[in-house]
């Protein structure tokens, strides 16, 4: 009976209190870990790019530039219909957004074109260096509906020459919780990397720069 009346003393209840917010904070921890995502492909889809290491070609792409909001390492999320973003602290790429851009799109770049990636450095003597430039004016995500983004790049000659730049629009549909949007994300990702490959071998066959629909 002591121990029950000691439990009701205010003291008692304060150190009952802090005992059970401490175990709520600790499972709460412990149920939701953090999750890490990247915007690159599977070493799986990047055939080349081993091989690539020593090309005669190769891919450097520059700083890319996002919208404030979206230079961190969180996932942003817009709610549908509405003006709300949510910062999503517990899910998180694996770097800081736009860099987590710029070293996927200069290993899927390289890969289609079977050239080196210099974007960290590495350029070896005689490589013929083609330079992107990547501006990033909207990358909007929601959750089970869609990620879609708009963004500009430029294209820079091995010589230093100024070869154009694009618009570019896309859209991934995306259902099934927010390893769904990190997916839908990295197929943009892979689409851009297909066009500006694609923009890269018909400049160096000495076509005009076409930018696509």
């Amino acid at each position: 009976m002591r121990r029950f009346a000691e439990a009701w003393t205010p003291a008692g209840r304060l150190a009952t209190g802090a005992a059970w917010a401490a175990a709520l904070l600790l499972a709460g921890c412990a149920s939701v870990p953090d999750r890490y995502y990247t915007l690159a492909p599977s070493p799986h889809g990047l055939p080349a790019a081993a091989a690539a290491a020593h090309a005669p070609l190769a891919i450097e792409v520059a700083p890319v530039g996002v919208p404030e909001r979206l230079a961190r390492p969180q996932m942003v999320l817009r709610s549908a219909g509405a003006a709300e973003v949510r910062v999503l602290e517990q899910h998180r790429w694996a770097s800081s957004f736009e860099q987590e851009l710029r070293d996927a799109l200069g290993s899927g770049v390289a890969a289609r074109l079977g050239a080196a990636d210099v974007t960290r450095g590495g350029r070896t003597p005689g490589q013929a260096v083609w330079r992107i430039g990547v501006q990033v004016q909207a990358f909007e995500a929601v959750e089970d509906a869609q990620v879609d983004t708009r963004l500009q790049w430029r294209l820079r000659r091995p010589d230093g020459t100024d070869a154009g730049g694009c618009a570019w629009a896309g859209q991934e549909a995306v259902s099934g919780g927010i390893d769904a949007v990190a997916q839908g994300a990295q197929r943009l990702t892979a689409r851009v990397a297909e066009a500006l490959a694609r923009q890269i071998t018909a400049l160096q066959g000495g076509a005009v720069l076409r930018c696509e629909g």
